[in-house]
């Protein structure tokens, strides 16, 4: 789930679904993390067959689907790059870890991980969903991420229908040359699905852009054989003691970042199995929101194959009040980075630039590497995900968050936020992994004034 910094009025108007409210400033300081009543599994966790590859289906139809017919639905925008889009979904065991999230068991960390990349035409006739069915389903239950960190209302969402722009397995467009690799973090909480639309049209420019679910850590993981992996980050109830929490939220970003490592690792094999060497794996960055903010930030530190990173909105420091100012900072933000960092903020309370948040003050005052600091004027800390432009058409068929829309996604309108976003990203990318500058990063911009650049 999208850690902090969340609106308070937005928390204190979330009633039903029984949810507890739990401290868990160390990833977002002075956040309010809400959550429901801890899911329980919806089968059995973590159960390993072996490493695959290829894609969990995730097309509805029959009964349900008519059953969902007159529900709000939403459409992702196009892709702005000169090249089509592929994408395969991968399922990837590692061997080597224990499942961290479901102690006293034999079974291994499993992944699901969707690769994008620029295609020739090819593949499924039919673009792929955002979501798989299963997954949709749980995103938009009591238990999914959608009420949980948006305030929507359980079942109002027909979230199965959303579709991508991307054609399954289609193959490589190699006028793109051998394709930079950027992988993306999500949210805690968040399914790697959910920032689509900026994901793609980095793809559509020509990176190969690889997503990752970090299991029992979001609302759900669908796998191709149809278990769902729900949350299970909590033993019980969620922690309330300062410390607890703090070692919660530290294995929380170390988890993340075996994932991400791992993810890489395997990418090397991938790539040489299954891509025909169309990665170019020395050219790697990594971004996230929120907590994969953060995550893409500590993997550089911890990882020096990944070059270049952003974090978007994504505080660097746990709780636990080692700190003077009662933070309990990371170790990207005492040590900084000597690779280029760019670090977007939000219009959120406890967000902004770097002189407001402390682990971001203390990463900008010990990092070497270049470094950029820039908020998204009246947005919030979910208009850096699919919330900003899926929310909006939603509201219009009358699928309101509670709370209401600006609470959710701030009042920048959405076709800003997203040409910014799109524009930043491709920007910092091209610039540190394909060494090609167009200087929006220079400075304060006419071509999108909403962006303040803080130094």
């Amino acid at each position: 789930m999208t850690v902090a910094p969340h609106d308070p009025s937005r928390d204190r108007s979330r009633r039903s679904l029984d949810r507890r409210q739990v401290l868990v400033a160390g990833l977002a300081a002075s956040a309010l993390l809400a959550t429901a009543a801890v899911p329980s599994p919806a089968a059995a966790a973590g159960r390993a067959d072996g490493p695959s590859s290829g894609p969990a289906s995730g097309r509805a139809n029959g009964p349900a689907a008519g059953r969902r017919a007159s529900l709000p639905t939403a459409r992702l925008p196009r892709p702005t790059g000169p090249y089509a889009v592929g994408t395969v979904a991968l399922h990837l065991v590692d061997r080597s870890r224990a499942e961290p999230w479901v102690p006293g068991t034999s079974a291994r960390r499993e992944l699901m991980v969707s690769l994008w990349y620029p295609a020739r035409p090819g593949g499924s006739a039919r673009p792929v969903p955002q979501m798989t069915a299963g997954a949709a389903a749980h995103f938009g239950s009591a238990e999914g991420a959608a009420a949980m960190n948006l305030g929507m209302a359980p079942g109002s969402v027909d979230w199965g229908a959303t579709l991508t722009h991307a054609h399954e397995d289609a193959p490589v467009d190699r006028r793109a040359g051998q394709l930079p690799v950027v992988l993306y973090s999500p949210g805690l909480g968040d399914p790697r699905t959910w920032n689509t639309a900026l994901v793609e049209d980095l793809a559509s420019r020509g990176y190969a852009v690889v997503t990752i679910d970090h299991t029992h850590e979001a609302t759900e993981v669908e796998f191709p054989d149809g278990r769902l992996a729900t949350m299970r980050i909590f033993d019980g109830a969620p922690p309330t003691d300062p410390e607890a929490i703090s070692a919660l939220l530290e294995k929380v970003v170390a988890v993340r970042v075996a994932d991400s490592r791992f993810v890489l690792d395997e990418l090397a094999r991938l790539n040489r199995t299954r891509f025909g060497g169309a990665l170019d794996l020395r050219r790697v960055g990594m971004f996230g929101q929120s907590a994969g903010g953060f995550t893409a930030a500590q993997t550089m530190h911890d990882d020096r194959r990944f070059l270049a990173g952003i974090n978007m909105d994504g505080e660097m420091d746990y709780v636990g009040g080692r700190e003077p100012d009662g933070t309990h900072l990371s170790g990207v933000a005492l040590d900084g980075l000597d690779r280029p960092l760019l670090l977007m903020g939000s219009g959120s309370e406890g967000s902004g630039d770097h002189r407001q948040q402390p682990s971001w003050a203390a990463f900008w005052a010990n990092t070497r590497g270049w470094k950029a600091d820039v908020t998204l004027t009246g947005s919030r800390h979910a208009s850096y995900t699919d919330a900003g432009v899926l929310l909006p058409r939603l509201a219009r068929q009358g699928a309101v968050p509670e709370g209401g829309l600006a609470g959710a996604v701030g009042t920048v309108p959405p076709h800003r936020a997203l040409a910014a976003n799109r524009a930043y990203v491709a920007s910092f990318f091209g610039r540190w992994l394909r060494g090609h500058d167009d200087h929006l990063l220079d400075g304060p911009s006419e071509r999108f004034p909403e962006m303040v650049f803080a130094r």
